[in-house]
């Protein structure tokens, strides 16, 4: 074993050496993964962001975000927390502790290919500003919103010109992918006002300023992401509209009085509602406050089979899901290794014991 100085080591060593929790293994992953023809390949890169590469080379990540939540247990003002998406909802005095559960897997710093960046909404865990630094630096990325997240990219410093803001109805080619964009049904968007010194802000608030949700079409499969919407009528409109292979739903549990997230059932309903073929829930992953266990959408979808057709895939943050490759799989399961691995090595025996 290596000698080690602990006189230099710190707080900002063990920074450095420690996060991202995974380091650059999945920007590996992404960067070497070849797409065949016919198949689109994404990886969960937690809370609702989704890495999206195609047979074109199409690299599209939607609400990829790195940041955290709560990082005290000291209380903000009531002045500070007012105007905060649950403090509006249910008239508490206080935002609940907003506590990250994911892990980081991905290092936004080292990324070195993208060709769009998505924001499905103005929320702070949907839009991201290291993101959006390395991104502008180091790649050759567009940045895609709607009108007040392209106002939030301006703000940062990202020029007009690497900016598309996009509303209901618009869409926008990415080499071999096409991106629509269709009407959010996010209400707590409505509850938050636009971020400080932007000047559009409107009473009553305009929804298709604030979110959108996505019809992402690909070589491979068309995949639906629906931000942080709620469930509504809209997603039969959205579903005879577009052919929707996989669908994204933010699936959570929700405390007294809040109603941020979708419950288990308006999960399921949305993905028949989209006639999709396969739901992956997200989302339900990331904060404490909101934390869900999957395994109640299994037993519903278990009892309504006879009704609804979809598959269900039950996802982990890092993993990598390829249709269609992996429609019928059920669940991710983080590889074991295989053949590469573990290759007979004749000269070296087992111990005995074993």
């Amino acid at each position: 074993m290596a000698a080690i100085d602990l006189s230099k080591i710190d707080r900002d060593t063990w920074l450095r050496e420690v996060f991202p929790e995974w380091g650059t293994y999945l920007n590996e992953e992404i960067e070497e993964t070849q797409v065949p023809e016919g198949k689109v390949c994404m990886w969960w890169l937690a809370c609702t962001g989704v890495w999206i590469k195609t047979p074109g080379d199409a690299d599209i990540t939607v609400d990829f975000w790195t940041q955290r939540g709560a990082a005290t247990r000291k209380a903000k003002s009531y002045e500070e927390e007012k105007d905060r998406q649950l403090v509006r909802m249910t008239g508490s005095r206080r935002h609940p502790p907003f506590i990250r559960v994911a892990p980081h897997v991905i290092d936004p710093f080292a990324v070195r290919k993208l060709d769009a960046v998505l924001s499905t909404h103005i929320h702070s865990d949907h839009i991201c500003k290291f993101v959006a630094a390395n991104a502008l630096r180091n790649t050759q990325s567009l940045f895609l919103g709607p009108q007040l997240c392209g106002d939030i990219w301006a703000s940062w410093g990202v020029p007009e010109k690497r900016i598309v803001r996009l509303k209901p109805g618009d869409s926008y080619k990415i080499k071999d992918t096409e991106i629509f964009a269709l009407e959010s049904f996010d209400r707590t968007a409505l509850i938050t006002p636009p971020p400080t010194g932007n000047l559009r802000g409107k009473m009553p608030p305009d929804m298709d300023e604030r979110a959108v949700n996505y019809v992402i079409k690909t070589p491979g499969g068309n995949i639906y992401h629906s931000g942080d919407s709620h469930f509504a009528n809209g997603y039969l409109r959205h579903g005879r509209k577009h052919d929707i292979d996989v669908c994204f739903v933010s699936y959570g549990e929700n405390g007294p009085g809040i109603t941020d997230k979708v419950t288990a059932s308006d999960t399921l309903r949305i993905a028949w509602s989209l006639k999709a073929k396969v739901l992956i829930p997200i989302h339900y992953d990331m904060w404490a406050t909101q934390h869900a266990d999957p395994n109640e959408l299994v037993l519903l979808h278990e009892f309504n089979k006879h009704l609804m057709k979809f598959k269900l895939f039950i996802w982990k943050v890092g993993g990598k899901f390829t249709y269609p490759d992996d429609r019928d799989k059920g669940k991710y399961q983080y590889p074991k290794g295989d053949e590469e691995f573990f290759a007979e090595e004749p000269n070296i025996p087992f111990p005995s014991f074993l």
